[in-house]
């Protein structure tokens, strides 16, 4: 069974930054595409940045390109996202999932309903 964790959320003010990381353990990544989600109260779940774990491609949604950036540690089995200029329409849970089989992004980091595997997510505030 493959298991995730997400930290680093936190309560940071607009215009700063967060670093979230998600580390993985029991089974191995190579296969895999990584996604992080975010929920905000209301509102439906939505795919924010992927990764595919063989070529490292990258995907971002539109709301947060040029501000969010994924990269994975394969030394460490762990993928981040770095988030800079946050908007208060940034805070959401954010949430860590994993896809198999993946050799490639697509398209997309595709729907949510693709990722069998989830992290218990971390809370990401914005305020003054």
């Amino acid at each position: 069974q493959l298991q995730l964790v997400e930290s680093g959320g936190g309560l940071v003010q607009p215009g700063g930054s967060l670093r979230l990381s998600c580390a993985a353990s029991g089974l191995a990544l190579d296969y895999t595409a990584i996604g992080w989600f975010r929920q905000a109260p209301g509102k439906e779940r939505e795919g924010v940045s992927c990764i595919s774990w063989y070529d490292g491609k990258l995907y971002y949604a539109d709301s947060v390109k040029g501000r969010f950036t994924i990269s994975r540690d394969k030394a460490k089995d762990t993928v981040v996202l770095q988030i800079d200029s946050l908007k208060p329409e940034d805070a959401a849970i954010y949430y860590c999932a994993a896809r198999y089989p993946v050799l490639t992004l697509e398209t997309t980091c595709g729907i949510a309903d693709l990722y069998g595997y989830w992290g218990q997510g971390t809370q990401v505030t914005v305020s003054s």
